[in-house]
């Protein structure tokens, strides 16, 4: 079985009462990282905009184990 190592999966929040500019302060920090570096910086900074963007990471990675069969 052939699988791809560049496959994407997605999640999206929306409605989050934050500006984006605040968001991507933290998104800067994560975008390119493993999800394990990710959850790790994510529970260590101390904005309020790490809590949504935690929880999109969370559920991108049910999406692609439930829907993709892949591992985190």
């Amino acid at each position: 079985m052939n699988i791809d190592s560049s496959a994407q999966v997605k999640a999206v929040a929306r409605y989050i009462r934050m500006s984006p500019h605040k968001v991507r302060r933290v998104l800067d920090q994560i975008r390119g990282r493993s999800y394990r570096e990710a959850l790790i910086i994510l529970e260590f900074m101390p904005y309020r905009a790490c809590e949504p963007i935690l929880k999109v990471l969370r559920s991108a990675v049910a999406n692609a184990e439930h829907n993709e069969g892949l591992d985190p």
